[in-house]
């Protein structure tokens, strides 16, 4: 297999030069840019410490101790190392606004001990179970999202998976995904474990992605629920993938795992059949009445070192900086985005926990010469439902396989 030898990616501009070198998809104002091929490195028998140094290489064979190696860098080194492989494949000032809302509260079966929605704390916590939302009501809520700026809708449900609902609720959400992409907006659920069926039925909706986050590493996932496994979440990644959906999945720093646990976490992502679209990185906020609720939180250098490590393994994903953003400062998200962070989610809700305000990021972009990406922009990662091809009925098996493989080569 070609590897990318270290930063050899030339860019050849009818203007003046620029300093970092961009992917062919990434926008360089006023000038016409093109690409010259990255040269294959000639010895292919690499020792562990050449390997990790081939950044930019879209690889899912790391092992985890070349995860390790790269987590382990000196922060500023690796702050810098994902800062240019980040140029590589991303327009830096470009960032993703999306807007979470939970559609379904309450009444969880799981027993996952970092969320206030589990049935097994209710009395605890003090968080009574709601109905699944009426579709005009949802719909609504995506209507305030797009005017506000965000171009990706995210819909949360507090269920184990759609098989434990009845078939009228289960239609109510497909018939929201439909109305919602209507918009023009790429929208995404996260409604627990799904089968194949489930699946293509999202897609056929007109899904752009799903969310299924793997929270921590296999050996530590015990520890945060005994309701499912570890296989049971990659089972699910695997139908969304099946489906030609993009698959949207992450963790959570800060439960009391280990170094190592973060590494296995990243190391488990990236080494999946295909990198995923998104990597939302939450850093956890500590709800009153869970089992975590005197966690201290992760700092904010822990989730810019996670950030980091995910933007060199996963060169092309998009990498969300996710809840717990309300206790960083400004400079702490400025590293964040320089790490490699090119999505956040905005407004002031995150299901059940609090997030910044919309006005305070608007305010934060403007400090930072951030800019909104617009939906539907061709993603680096993911299947074809996330550049608008594959949306409804219209998209068949046949045509998502053949994009999906387009847009991976």
């Amino acid at each position: 297999m070609l590897r990318i030898a270290r930063f050899c990616r030339s860019t050849v501009c009818d203007g003046p030069s620029i300093a970092a070198s961009l992917q062919s998809r990434s926008i360089v104002s006023g000038h016409t840019c093109q690409q010259a091929e990255p040269l294959p490195l000639e010895n292919e028998n690499l020792d562990l410490s050449s390997r990790t140094q081939d950044l930019g290489a879209i690889r899912t064979d790391w092992t985890r101790e070349e995860v390790n190696e790269v987590y382990s860098t000196p922060l500023l080194e690796l702050v810098f190392k994902a800062a240019s492989v980040h140029r590589l494949y991303n327009d830096p000032q470009m960032v993703q606004r999306c807007t979470l809302l939970s559609i379904k509260t309450g009444g969880c079966p799981e027993t996952c001990t970092y969320c206030s929605q589990s049935s097994s704390w209710r009395k605890e916590t003090g968080l009574k179970a709601e109905k699944l939302m009426d579709l005009e009501e949802t719909y609504q809520a995506a209507l305030r999202a797009r005017d506000s700026g965000s171009t990706r809708f995210c819909m949360g449900a507090a269920w184990r998976g759609p098989s434990q609902v009845g078939k009228g609720q289960w239609e109510r959400v497909l018939e929201m995904v439909a109305r919602i992409r209507g918009l023009g907006m790429e929208v995404c659920t996260t409604l627990g474990m799904l089968t194949a069926e489930q699946a293509k039925q999202l897609r056929e909706a007109g899904l752009t992605a799903y969310n299924h986050n793997l929270d921590t590493s296999p050996e530590y996932y015990s520890k945060i629920t005994s309701s499912r496994k570890y296989e049971d979440r990659l089972e699910t990644l695997a139908n969304v993938r099946d489906a030609g959906i993009s698959v949207c999945a992450g963790g959570i720093i800060g439960m009391g795992e280990g170094n190592m646990d973060r590494v296995g976490l990243l190391h488990q992502l990236a080494t999946l059949p295909e990198h995923p679209e998104s990597v939302p990185i939450n850093a956890l906020v500590a709800v009153k009445g869970t089992p975590l609720q005197d966690q201290p939180p992760p700092s904010a250098m822990d989730i810019v070192r996670c950030i980091a490590t995910a933007r060199i393994v996963m060169p092309r994903s998009v990498v969300r900086l996710s809840a717990g953003r309300l206790n960083f400062t400004l400079s702490d998200q400025a590293l964040c985005f320089m790490a490699g962070a090119n999505s956040i989610f905005d407004g002031d809700k995150l299901l059940t926990t609090p997030n910044n305000e919309r006005n305070e990021d608007l305010q934060m972009f403007e400090t930072l010469g951030l800019r909104s990406r617009p939906a539907f922009l061709p993603y680096s990662a993911g299947a074809a439902s996330s550049n608008g091809s594959c949306g409804g009925s219209s998209c068949s098996d046949s045509g998502a396989s053949d994009q999906r493989v387009a847009m991976q080569a």
